[in-house]
C-alpha cells in the first residue's frame, strides 16, 4: 500500500503500516471505535491501529438542546477537520450523526451491521416495572430528541416531555440522582453497547416510535481519495443495513430534513425486498405525514465500475449490487416526494420556525 502514510518497525523487524483512528471521547464513542478496530485486527493483522479521541461542540455544548445549536455537523466537524489535515485516517461515528451530504473529499466507506435500532424507555429506579403507559400521568419524560418527543407526546398525552442533555452517562445519572425526570428515552443501541441492557425498561415498537435515520448503525468516514484505505473498509459494510440506510438517508435528505425537525423511520429488507416506513410530525406530534413503500433490491451481482458512479447519499459502496443501491436510494427520495406532495414541507417549515423562535 502507497501513500502519505505512516509506518512503523515492530521489534521483530516487520514493518506495520499505521492507520489513525478518529473519535469522540465519550465512553461509548471509545467502545464503538473500540469495536471496529478489533474487526480490523481480525481481517487484518498485519496493521497497527492508533486511536486518536477529541471533542466536539455537540460534546462542549451540553446546555443548549441540540435542535437550537444550529449547527448539522455537532458530532462530527473536529473529527472531518483532523480527517482533512491527515492528522488521522478513518474517522468512526454513530450514523445518525453523519449529515446526509458530507464536505467535498470524505465519503462514508464502511456501515457495519445494525444494532437494535429502537429507542429504549429508562424508569427512575423508584418506577421499577411500570412502563410509559402505567406512569402516573404528568409524569416527566427526559428526551433530547425532537423526533421522540413530537411521536411520544402523540402517543403519551397523559405525559410531560422536557430536554435533557450530556452524553448516556450523564443522562443516566441525572436520571438517577435527580427526582426530575420519571424516565428517559435512550437509543437502544448505546445502551447494549455501554453493556446497560439490564437498565431497559421497555423497548419502543414502530407504533410508539419510529427511529432516527441511521440510529444503531456506525459508519466509518474516510477520505474519497484514499482508494486503498476505502477498499480495505469497504469489507465492513453489512448490505442490508447500507440498503436500509441508504433509504433512510435519501428520504431525509430529499426532506431537506435535520435534527431541527421530527423525521422519523422504519426499514426492514425481507427477502429480496426493502420496505421503508418514513414519517414527519410538527413539534406537538398533532400532525403527522406518514407513509410506506418497497422495491426490489434483488442482488444483480454488478458493481460499480466507477467509485464515483457508487457513491449514494455520501456512501461508497463499490462491493455491493449498483441496481439494488439505486433502488434503495430511489425508495427514499420517493416516499419523501409522496409526503411532500401531501404537504410535509409547511409542516416542516412550521416545525423548524417554531424551534427557532423557543
Amino acid at each position: 500500500m502507497e501513500g502519505p502514510f505512516k509506518y512503523i518497525r515492530e521489534g521483530n523487524g516487520k514493518v506495520s503500516r499505521v492507520i489513525r483512528m478518529g473519535t469522540r471521547k465519550s465512553q461509548l464513542a471509545r467502545i464503538q471505535t473500540d469495536s471496529v478496530a478489533g474487526r480490523l485486527n481480525e481481517l487484518y493483522p498485519d496493521l497497527h491501529l492508533e486511536i486518536v479521541a477529541m471533542s466536539t461542540i455537540g460534546d462542549k455544548i451540553l446546555d443548549t438542546a441540540l435542535s437550537k445549536i444550529g449547527e448539522k455537523s455537532l458530532f462530527t466537524k473536529e473529527l472531518e477537520n483532523a480527517l482533512e489535515r491527515n492528522e488521522v485516517d478513518i474517522v468512526v461515528h454513530s450514523l445518525k450523526d453523519l449529515p446526509t451530504s458530507l464536505p467535498a473529499g470524505f465519503t462514508i466507506g464502511a456501515i457495519l451491521q445494525r444494532e437494535n435500532p429502537h429507542d429504549a424507555v429508562v424508569l427512575h429506579p423508584k418506577n421499577a416495572g411500570l412502563t410509559l403507559d402505567s406512569l402516573p400521568e404528568k409524569s416527566v419524560i427526559g428526551t433530547s430528541s425532537l423526533r421522540r418527543a413530537a411521536q411520544l407526546k402523540k402517543r403519551f398525552p397523559q405525559l410531560e416531555f422536557e430536554n435533557i442533555r450530556g452524553n448516556l452517562n450523564t443522562r443516566l445519572k441525572k436520571l438517577d440522582e435527580k427526582d426530575d425526570y420519571a424516565a428517559i428515552i435512550l437509543a437502544a443501541a448505546g445502551l447494549k453497547r455501554m453493556g446497560w441492557e439490564d437498565r431497559i425498561s421497555q423497548i419502543l415498537g414502530p407504533e410508539d416510535c419510529m427511529y432516527a435515520v441511521g440510529q444503531g448503525a456506525l459508519a466509518v468516514e474516510v477520505r474519497a481519495q484514499d482508494k486503498d484505505i476505502l477498499e480495505m473498509v469497504s469489507v465492513l459494510h453489512h448490505p442490508d443495513t447500507v440498503l436500509r440506510c441508504i433509504s433512510e438517508r435519501a428520504f431525509l435528505k430529499q426532506l431537506e430534513g435535520g435534527c431541527s425537525v421530527p423525521v422519523a423511520v422504519h426499514t426492514e429488507v425481507k427477502g429480496s425486498m426493502l420496505y421503508l416506513t418514513g414519517a414527519v410530525y410538527s413539534l406537538d406530534g398533532a400532525e403527522c405525514l406518514k407513509d410506506t413503500m418497497q422495491t426490489s433490491v434483488e442482488i444483480d451481482n454488478k458493481v460499480s465500475e466507477s467509485a464515483q458512479e457508487c457513491v449514494h447519499v455520501a456512501v461508497t459502496a463499490n462491493n455491493i449490487s449498483s441496481s439494488a443501491l439505486n433502488a434503495a436510494e430511489k425508495l427514499g427520495m420517493d416516499l419523501a416526494n409522496v409526503l411532500l406532495n401531501r404537504g410535509a414541507k409547511d409542516i416542516l417549515t412550521t416545525a423548524r420556525k417554531l424551534n427557532d423562535a423557543r
